[in-house]
């Protein structure tokens, strides 16, 4: 079992990123999936989330309307589209699968600065 996130890095205030979580080993269509963040000396939070099927999603209301989380079941991979990016932003990202197992990918970092 394997997800891999990229697409992390440092980005100016009001960019855009495209993270990807490319997953392997396990029925990926049959996950929910979720993207979390932590920033330094916070707690891991809920960022999205996606139904295994795609066609529910819900969003932490520090993102809401910035943030679309999104997943290609025939690539086996979870995106997290990420615009009008703010400082509060930075954090690793981490993506999770979610059925009666749960699995991890290592996080990748986003960093919102100028």
């Amino acid at each position: 079992v394997q997800l891999v996130e990229s697409g992390g890095g440092l980005v100016q205030p009001g960019g855009s990123l495209r993270l990807s979580c490319a997953a392997s080993g396990f029925t990926f269509s049959s996950y929910a999936m979720r993207w979390f963040r932590q920033a330094p000396g916070k707690e891991r939070e809920l960022v999205a989330h996606i139904s295994s099927t795609g066609g529910n999603t819900n969003y932490a209301d520090s993102v809401k309307g910035r943030f679309t989380i999104s997943r290609d079941n025939a690539k086996k991979t979870a995106y997290l589209q990420m615009n009008s990016l703010k400082p509060e932003d930075t954090a690793v990202y981490y993506c999770n699968a979610l059925r009666a197992s749960s699995y991890w990918g290592q996080g990748t970092q986003v960093t919102v600065s100028s």
